[in-house]
């Protein structure tokens, strides 16, 4: 898709290096549904890098990663948040998401205090089946920080848009063999960064519609 956007695009081997790093993070949890594959592959086909196949895509290692996305720290710390978003999707940041996150974040050289409250948050949610948060005031920095993040790219704009969907989902039971294994509520009720989330899909609409003159149809 052409766009009349006057914006900062990233380069082929970037996006490719990004989407790769967004599947290792998908992959870290051994739980790598059909919707988050559906939905990699759906970015891949239609989105971001047209020509490549899911099937060739595979895991990378975060000193590949940093050297495909390469010094600027916007990038950088963009890249990061959409991995951020991939891990909480579901509303628990395991530990596996999260040592993989920390890997990346540690080769991009990136120092960010928003990541340790997200941490010191999410990494148990067991401990938090009331719903309330040890200390609310720990996720205000990673609020903050998913709230900075600038959208300028359509590629990644439509990224957003898809990943993060127009309503809370409803609960749903995942099953193996036909029994149920888990019992998944609502993504609102369980995600405390879900506002964040919405934000940032919302001006990733705008900068679709606004700056890029696309319809924006599909994604409502």
């Amino acid at each position: 898709m052409t766009t009349n956007c006057n914006s900062t695009e990233y380069t082929d081997k970037q996006i490719s290096a990004w989407l790769r790093g967004l599947l290792t993070v998908a992959y870290a949890d051994g739980n790598f549904d059909r919707e988050e594959q559906e939905l990699i592959a759906s970015l891949t086909q239609d989105e971001l890098i047209p020509n490549t196949d899911l099937g060739n895509l595979e895991i990378i290692s975060p000193q590949e990663l940093a050297e495909a996305l390469g010094d600027d720290a916007h990038t950088k710390e963009n890249f990061l948040r959409t991995a951020v978003m991939m891990a909480i999707a579901n509303g628990v940041y395991s530990k596996q998401e999260a040592d993989v996150v920390h890997e990346f974040q540690s080769a991009l050289g990136l120092d960010l205090e928003a990541m340790k409250s997200l941490e010191a948050t999410l990494w148990h949610p067991e401990e938090q089946k009331t719903g309330e948060a040890k200390n609310p005031d720990l996720l205000q920095p990673v609020k903050k920080w998913l709230d900075g993040m600038d959208i300028d790219d359509p590629r990644v704009a439509r990224f957003v848009c898809k990943m993060i969907p127009s309503e809370c989902p409803f609960e749903r039971d995942i099953k193996l063999f036909g029994k149920k294994i888990v019992h998944i509520p609502p993504m609102c009720k369980l995600n405390p960064l879900y506002d964040q989330l919405v934000g940032l899909r919302f001006r990733s609409l705008s900068f679709l519609a606004d700056d890029c003159k696309e319809d924006v149809t599909p994604y409502l």
